[in-house]
């Protein structure tokens, strides 16, 4: 009955599936949920993309328009080495063309009892240096001023490719031109406590955001047991302690799961203690939810009303203080590469990436540009621009105009513009089968790079038939 009840929820957190299939449009899945149970009743007759396929999209695309379900599930390898996922040096396009994000690596390391991302990525799989530092050398001559490194674990990375974090972060530094930025992903604590010392002197470096996000989910090392996360909350606060001496004003951002199946409120109240400590100024609080397939869905759970009732303390816990009044007053550089949800202002980030609104001003945008610091609220400060600083400019190019392919070469895009028809890179199969396979040839080589990014743009035009999931 409960399995039951599980499956019942997922389901109701894809209604635009639903909707799509009962006006008869076409379905593409992509995603870690897909990916990991990709035998649901409700996934019956649509195609998905695996995660390590997003490259083939275009294929899939065709394929479905015209009719076929085309599943792409497989693991991508190298002479028996599991690679990261598609090539880093694809075309793509950017949601903003100012900020380039670079995946370093897939998969983990860890098996916490809640999570689903495991099922869908598996283990660590480490892109190369020299390739990841290609694509950001490649991002900056295209106009970008900020890179962010992402993964499932920044901290893991390497340890599948004998090398480290550090030993990557080094190498980026070197091709960052001077005001533009870095930014660090998530890692967990197990992996970056051997490089405590390198971690500090990196996130000093004035073109690395001395900024880092440490999950720690539970302050109660009975709670971290049951969640199998490999570390206690003294290794936690040994992380967190050493980055504020050596790395002063650093944020350490972090996420907390409230009502975690077997938390007693004195675990909970150990939690509570850790946020009161550390006064956090960028937390993460959720409602455990138990992920079905997991070992967590099993286990006994916290009653619905005590999950709710905790979030809620720990909220009222976390919005009782300010972290950012005591910054009114001080002069800041900021880096400014977006506008705010509302459009009032631009958006920027100071040294310890901590958003700062600016005046809207065209000139400002992609620009590091000096402030002071004239108000604050619970996520943010308001600057106002020095009147005779220097606005720096980054980029060692123009930006891509939004929407613009990312990766083509000028000869290349002016090709476009002649091209004929293209002809799908889809494999032949069966045309009366509802149901097909794909190969896994190379992809995107001299001439298929050309059909492919074609296709991309074609693609476009069916955005409204087709559901993508992340």
């Amino acid at each position: 009955m409960k399995r039951k009840e599980n499956l019942k929820k997922e389901k109701t957190k894809i209604p635009n599936q639903r909707k799509a299939q009962e006006e008869n449009k076409k379905i593409v899945l992509a995603g870690c949920v897909p990916q990991a149970q990709p035998r649901q009743d409700y996934l019956k007759g649509l195609s998905i993309i695996g995660v390590q396929q997003i490259d083939r999209v275009v294929e899939v695309v065709e394929e479905t328009i015209k009719g076929h379900s085309v599943r792409l599930l497989g693991q991508k390898k190298d002479n028996g080495r599991r690679l990261g996922g598609a090539r880093l040096d694809l075309p793509k396009i950017r949601k903003n063309p100012l900020i380039e994000i670079i995946s370093i690596n897939t998969g983990c390391l860890n098996a916490c009892t809640y999570c689903k991302t495991k099922h869908a990525r598996g283990n660590l799989a480490s892109y190369p240096i020299d390739e990841l530092v290609d694509r950001a050398k490649q991002s900056f001559q295209e106009g970008v001023c900020e890179i962010w490194l992402t993964s499932e674990d920044t901290g893991a990375y390497g340890r599948d490719i004998g090398t480290n974090l550090p030993t990557l972060l080094w190498k980026l530094v070197e091709v960052i031109p001077e005001g533009a930025m870095l930014r660090l992903g998530m890692t967990n604590p197990p992996y970056i406590l051997e490089h405590l010392e390198e971690m500090a002197k990196i996130l000093n470096h004035p073109r690395v955001y001395a900024f880092l996000h440490i999950p720690v989910q539970s302050a109660s090392d009975s709670v971290l047991m049951e969640m199998k996360r490999e570390y206690c909350v003294a290794d936690f606060k040994r992380v967190v302690d050493f980055l504020k001496e050596k790395v002063p004003g650093i944020t350490i951002a972090t996420d907390i799961i409230c009502g975690f199946p077997g938390e007693t409120d004195q675990d909970f109240q150990e939690t509570v203690k850790l946020v009161e400590e550390y006064k956090f100024p960028s937390l993460f609080i959720n409602q455990f939810y138990p992920r079905p397939g997991t070992p967590a869905a099993k286990m006994e759970q916290v009653p619905a009303q005590v999950k709710k009732q905790r979030t809620k303390d720990l909220s009222r816990v976390f919005h009782s203080y300010s972290p950012y009044n005591h910054k009114i007053g001080e002069r800041q550089q900021v880096l400014v590469t977006e506008e705010s949800f509302d459009s009032k202002f631009y958006v920027a980030h100071n040294q310890f990436y901590e958003q700062v609104l600016v005046p809207k001003n065209s000139a400002f945008m992609g620009k590091m540009v000096e402030v002071d610091i004239c108000e604050s609220g619970k996520h943010f400060m308001k600057g106002q621009p020095v009147s005779d600083a220097k606005v720096y400019t980054p980029s060692i190019s123009k930006p891509l105009a939004k929407g613009e392919v990312s990766g083509l070469t000028k000869d290349f895009r002016n090709g476009l513009g002649s091209s004929g028809s293209h002809t799908s890179a889809a494999s032949q199969c069966d045309s009366a089968s509802s149901r097909m396979v794909l190969p896994m040839p190379r992809l995107y080589q001299d001439c298929a790079l050309r059909m492919s990014v074609g296709l991309a743009l074609l693609a476009l035009l069916f955005a409204f038939f087709v559901k993508v999931y992340n």
